[in-house]
C-alpha cells in the first residue's frame, strides 16, 4: 500500500509544521497533546480519532489520560519515518479538534 510512500525531508517537514501549529516532530513521529475539561470528552477524542484512522487506514499512537489525548504517529511500512500520510492523519485530527490547548 505504501510502496510509493517516501520519507520527508526537514525542511519539508519544517514547512508542514508550520501549517499545524501545536504538533512537532519528536524523534522519529510527529506529535500533539490535546487537553479537555474532563475525561468523557478525550474519549470521545480518541473515538473519532480512530474512526478517521480507519477510513484512511494509517494509525497513531494513541494515548488516553484523565482529560488529555497524546497521538505520536509516524509511517511504519518505511520503517517508522514522518511522511505525508502523517501530516494528512494530523490535519483531519485538527480539522475535529479545534480551540483544544496544547501542554
Amino acid at each position: 500500500m505504501n510502496a510509493q510512500v517516501e520519507p520527508l525531508s526537514d525542511k519539508e517537514i519544517e514547512e508542514r509544521l508550520a501549517e499545524l501549529p501545536g504538533w512537532s516532530v519528536e524523534g522519529d513521529s510527529l506529535r500533539r497533546h490535546y487537553l479537555f475539561h474532563g475525561h468523557v470528552p478525550a474519549v470521545a477524542m480518541v473515538v473519532h480519532i480512530a474512526q478517521i484512522q480507519e477510513e484512511l487506514g494509517h494509525h497513531a499512537d494513541l494515548t488516553l489520560g484523565y482529560n488529555r489525548v497524546g497521538i505520536a504517529v509516524n509511517t511504519h511500512s518505511i520503517g517508522g519515518r514522518v511522511t505525508h500520510l502523517d501530516f494528512g492523519l494530523a490535519r483531519r485530527i485538527e480539522d475535529i479538534a479545534p480551540g483544544h490547548g496544547v501542554r
